[in-house]
């Protein structure tokens, strides 16, 4: 299991890798999807904070975030 600063770190680099962008466009996609409390479930429940739970989230957030900033 990550401890949350390495789930973040797992899902900027997934995000930079899948996606071909950045590495400070996919930092800062995850600190937005942070500010908005995406994270928030991944802090409390640490077993969300899983290889697979990160490469669904990257998805998303990259769908949903880095798409409208892109």
């Amino acid at each position: 299991m990550m401890t949350y600063e390495e789930y973040l770190d797992e899902v900027t680099t997934l995000i930079y890798e899948l996606f071909d962008v950045d590495e400070d466009y996919a930092v800062k996609i995850v600190l937005i999807a942070q500010d908005n409390e995406f994270f928030v479930k991944h802090d409390e429940q640490p077993e969300m904070r899983t290889q697979a739970q990160a490469e669904i989230d990257a998805e998303t957030i990259y769908n949903t975030r880095g798409k409208k900033i892109n």
